[in-house]
């Protein structure tokens, strides 16, 4: 479930209440001077801008209400057992948020969406202020309304990954209710299918 996560939370200095099994990965550190590359960031963030993905938004509720963010690193893992990634800045303000609840739904963006997915890159605003939503099936998350694709998750584990954290979950149910086609982003930039 959610160990790593409240793992990460207590690391941080954040109070938490946990109860059941969780799987232990090593406790989260910052960036060694020695794990640092000699590539320029700029020329990294261009030459993987030429790899389009999809885009969704990580949703989840704790005691506060719904918490989510817009996502873009995100991909299946496995299918025996059925397992999904993302990944998340170690200085997001959501994701403990996330890490708490223990749970998740990624919700796949809609071509038409792209304003949706702008609300929820900011920090700080209230994301949800006139988004239809309701719970997704398995865990309650919020699942926001014309998405071309939903994955309900429970948290499986959480791994570091230089300044940020990966973040595996096992999917409970999901579902592409329609036949709408996703966005995407590329070069920096919000882009549609041309089929």
């Amino acid at each position: 479930m959610a160990a790593t996560a409240v793992r990460y939370l207590r690391s941080v200095g954040a109070a938490t209440a946990s109860t059941g099994a969780y799987e232990v990965t090593p406790r989260l550190r910052a960036v060694g001077e020695d794990e640092r590359a000699g590539v320029d960031r700029r020329e990294f963030r261009r030459v993987l801008g030429s790899f389009a993905s999809g885009v969704t938004v990580v949703t989840a509720c704790d005691a506060d209400g719904p918490a989510g963010f817009a996502c873009q690193s995100f991909a299946s893992l496995s299918l025996d057992p059925p397992l999904v990634v993302f990944m998340v800045g170690r200085t997001s303000t959501t994701w403990p948020r996330i890490a708490r609840a223990g749970v998740f739904c990624v919700n796949v963006l809609a071509e038409d969406q792209e304003a949706l997915c702008r609300g929820f890159a900011v920090s700080g605003a209230d994301k949800f202020a006139g988004v239809g939503h309701r719970p997704a099936p398995a865990t309650g998350s919020p699942l926001l309304d014309g998405v071309a694709a939903w994955i309900d998750c429970t948290v499986q584990a959480v791994h570091t990954g230089g300044d940020h954290l990966v973040v595996v979950g096992r999917v409970e149910a999901l579902d592409a209710p329609g036949d709408a086609m996703p966005l995407l982003f590329h070069r920096g930039r919000f882009g549609r299918l041309d089929v």
